[in-house]
């Protein structure tokens, strides 16, 4: 017969046992959904993380290209405030996106995952204001 105390621990050891069945899973999927591991990333592939810092850096620097190219055509369809606005809002996204990064990469400090961390979040971020350009600005950027 199971004395009481141990009738107690059976129930702890349940409830533990339940709590991490149920919600380690989740646990493990906020791991996942760090930028450099997104499924639209362009660095799902490398198998080491000189690799993948090396993937993240050309893929940043290739967003930040199409980001400023997108941005200048964009400028130079717009004039007067329309123009001043723009070039506000963008000093004022990337002082954003820099300290989002940043403090991604600050998550990871002092191991190896800190600069890959940092590379996606600004990749990701930055391609994801290049879009945002594109849809706001649309109609100036008709032909």
């Amino acid at each position: 017969m199971i004395s009481r105390m141990s009738r107690k621990k059976v129930i702890q050891v349940h409830n533990s046992l339940l709590f991490m069945l149920l919600f380690l899973p989740a646990t493990s999927a906020f791991s996942r959904a760090q930028h450099m591991n997104e499924p639209d990333s362009p660095c799902a592939g490398p198998s080491s993380t000189a690799e993948l810092v090396g993937c993240l850096a050309k893929a940043f620097e290739a967003s930040d290209g199409k980001l400023n190219s997108v941005y200048q055509t964009i400028l130079k369809r717009l004039d007067g405030e329309d123009a001043n606005r723009l070039v506000e809002t963008q000093r004022i996204w990337i002082k954003y996106r820099d300290a989002n990064c940043e403090a991604e990469r600050a998550l990871y400090e002092g191991g190896t995952a800190a600069r890959p961390a940092y590379l996606g979040c600004m990749e990701a971020m930055t391609r994801a204001r290049t879009k945002e350009l594109q849809v706001t600005y649309t109609v100036r950027l008709k032909d």
